[in-house]
Order: structure tokens, then sequence, then C-alpha cells
């Protein structure tokens, strides 16, 4: 038989066809990113965001209700113990309209007459007590004499004191109407230009030593009893308080360890739970479900000067140690998925996935701690995509 060139062509298109067929027939290769099964110190953290707060707060508020002068202190002064930080004045008296103030004139007139007429009540029952005094001694004289009776001399002396009583009872009368037009000529005083003497005033005084924090009434004012008016701490002495899920807060402990990042400077600060408090409260979430939160109480253990340039009320991120254990099996947590009630991860072994079941310790943000199933060096899929099954052919995916 004569081969030709046609031959040789036909052969080779053959050959190319059964290639492709046998391409297209192989299994496919799934790609896939891998992760290291390691071993190490494993630590579990409760993540929140939280912020800075002065430990011991004063609040300065008004003792009584005045005009408060306009407070000369400015956020962040310093104020020593008993400094004066506010003063109080008597208030002013209530507006007098003139239909008012002409009643008052009024009255004022009512209360001169008054004055008058008491006056003259009292020379009367002075003239009436000089005149029973009188006829007290002429009885007395007869009486000694024989001349008057005792019944005579009884009577002159009952009527000599309810003249005195009635002397005084009319010189009280003379004080009190006295006291009425001082009262009336006070209060129009209060609206004349030439009766306004310095008011009195009262010092309201720092109770501590420290930074004004906060100026809560700056300008001049009407205050009552209790108005808050400045904030007083010490600006070096700060906590953190951060509010986290009562569901996380039950595993959190006095006297944790506590990271304390993006607070502003370089590294990360050092921090321990002090107060874990025993009541929680409702919050909003941003998406608008209602959370039960629990305020927890951090002290800040790094050197002073680290941080100095905190203050009260910065945010900070911090992250509250649950569970440490050292030598622990660690995977990613993109790497764990359910399957039925048991946790399991693939693992790429001899280039295919290999389906393992796995016993989970604990879990933590991107992290998680296996107590079985996995040794160190092992290769487990990362995301694994619906495409990877039991025993298909894997391959890590180009970067």
């Amino acid at each position: 038989m004569h081969i030709t060139g046609r031959h040789i062509g036909i052969a080779a298109g053959l050959l190319v066809v059964a290639g492709i067929a046998a391409w297209l027939l192989l299994p496919a290769t799934v790609p896939i990113e891998t992760a290291t099964v390691a071993k190490g110190r494993f630590v579990a953290t409760v993540d929140e965001d939280g912020k800075t707060r002065v430990r011991d707060r004063y609040v300065v508020a008004a003792p009584l209700a005045g005009r408060l002068s306009r407070i000369r202190f400015k956020v962040g002064d310093q104020v020593r113990v008993d400094d004066a930080v506010a003063t109080i004045t008597s208030s002013p008296a209530p507006l007098m309209d003139s239909r008012t103030r002409r009643e008052v004139e009024e009255m004022l007139g009512t209360g001169e007459a008054n004055l008058e007429r008491a006056k003259a009540v009292v020379e009367r029952a002075r003239a009436q007590r000089d005149q029973t005094n009188t006829d007290l001694a002429r009885t007395r004289t007869l009486a000694q004499q024989g001349a008057a009776t005792a019944q005579a001399l009884e009577r002159a002396d009952l009527a000599a004191r309810l003249a005195d009583r009635d002397l005084r009872a009319a010189e009280f009368q003379d004080h009190a109407a006295e006291h009425e037009i001082s009262q009336l000529r006070a209060l129009l005083a209060r609206y004349s230009n030439d009766s306004a003497g310095p008011p009195e005033g009262w010092n309201v005084a720092s109770p501590v030593a420290g930074v004004v924090l906060k100026v809560a009434q700056e300008s001049e004012t009407i205050v009552q009893p209790g108005t808050p008016l400045l904030d007083i701490g010490d600006a070096r002495d700060l906590e953190v308080v951060v509010d986290v899920l009562s569901t996380d807060a039950v595993e959190i402990r006095a006297g944790a360890d506590v990271n304390i990042d993006h607070w502003g400077g370089e590294g990360k600060l050092k921090g321990r739970v002090r107060r874990v408090e025993p009541a929680a409260f409702t919050k909003i979430s941003t998406l608008g479900v209602e959370e039960q939160r629990v305020n927890v109480l951090i002290d800040i253990l790094s050197a002073p000067e680290q941080w100095a340039r905190l203050g009260d009320a910065y945010q900070v991120d911090v992250q509250i140690t649950v569970f440490a254990r050292d030598d622990a099996t660690i995977i990613p947590a993109g790497a764990l998925f359910r399957r039925g009630e048991s946790w399991n991860v693939y693992v790429a072994k001899d280039g295919r996935a290999d389906l393992r079941e796995i016993e989970l310790l604990r879990r933590s943000g991107r992290f998680a701690a296996v107590a079985s199933g996995l040794s160190p060096g092992e290769e487990v899929i990362v995301y694994p995509s619906d495409r990877v099954v039991p025993g298909v052919l894997v391959a890590q995916r180009s970067r």
C-alpha cells in the first residue's frame, strides 16, 4: 500500500480529535485555596469598641436658686480645691406692670396712713396709762387714810394694768405698720434706678482639684437648685468602658487580660477587666434590633507616658480574653462547615479533597481551635465551593 500525504494528514487529525476527547473525559480539577494547620497558642476574645472616661467625675451643681454669673472657666482649665468656679446672686424681682405698680403705690399710701393712725393710738394709750397710774396712786393714798375702800383700790389697780397692756398692743401695731411700709418701699425700690446696690453673691466652690471636663452652663442665666454647672475630674485617671452583649458578658471575668487597639497611638495598650456590671440595659443596634448590653470596666495597665494624649470619651477598640490554650491545633475559621450535627473540613491530600470530621474546641474571629481530627502541617481547604466534594481533584489556585 502506498502511503500518501493525504493519508498522513487524516491520521494526524484523528489523533488530535482523540486527544481532545480524552482530555474532555478526564475529571475536572477544582481550583482551591488552602491553609496549613498550625500548632500554637490560641486565644479567644470578645471584640468590641469602647470609650475612655474619667474614673471619678464630679458634677458641680447649683446649691440654691438665683442668677448664675457667667462662668469664667473653660474646658481644660486647672482648678484647685475650694476654688470659686461659679457665683450665684439673688434673682431679680418679678416684672411689675404699670397697673400693679400703681396698686403697690396706693398700698404704700394706705400703709403710711395706717402708720399715722397707729402712732395716734399709741399716744392715746400712753396718756390713758399715765392717767390710770395717777388714779391708782391717789386711790392707794386714800385707802391708807381709810377714805377709800379695798374694792376701789383693786379696780384702780386693774385699770392701770389694762392700760399698760393696751399701750403695749398699740406699740406692736405701730411696729407692724412700720414693717409693712418698709416692705412696700423695698418692693418699689427694686425698680428705681437709684436703689440698686451690689447684690449679695454665693460662691460655688470646687470639691476637688482637677481639670474642667465640661461646662454645662457657660452664659449668665437663672438656675434652680441642682442645675449642673460644670464637670471636674482628673484627666490622667482614665478607665475604659465598653458595652458587650449579655451573652458575651457571661464569659468575661474580672481580671481578664485586655488588648486596647486603634486608640490613636502606636502599638497596643494593655488592660485588665476590673468589673462586669451586674445589670444589663437595652440598646438599639444600627440595624434597629433591640440588644441587651452590659458595661465592662477596664483599667489601663500600660505606662501613663505611653497614652498621655488620651482624653475623656476617646474611642478605642478592645479585645477581651475569654479563653486561652497553649499548644492548640489552629485552623482558619473559613475552613469550617456543618454537615449534619458535626463540624467538618476538607483536607487537600494527594491532589484530592478529603472530607474530615473534626471536634471543634473553640472559635474566635478568623481562627478556630480543633480538639481532634487534624494534625499540624496538613493543608485544609479554605472557603470550599459547592464544586468541592469528597475525592474531587483539586489544585492550588494561581495567585
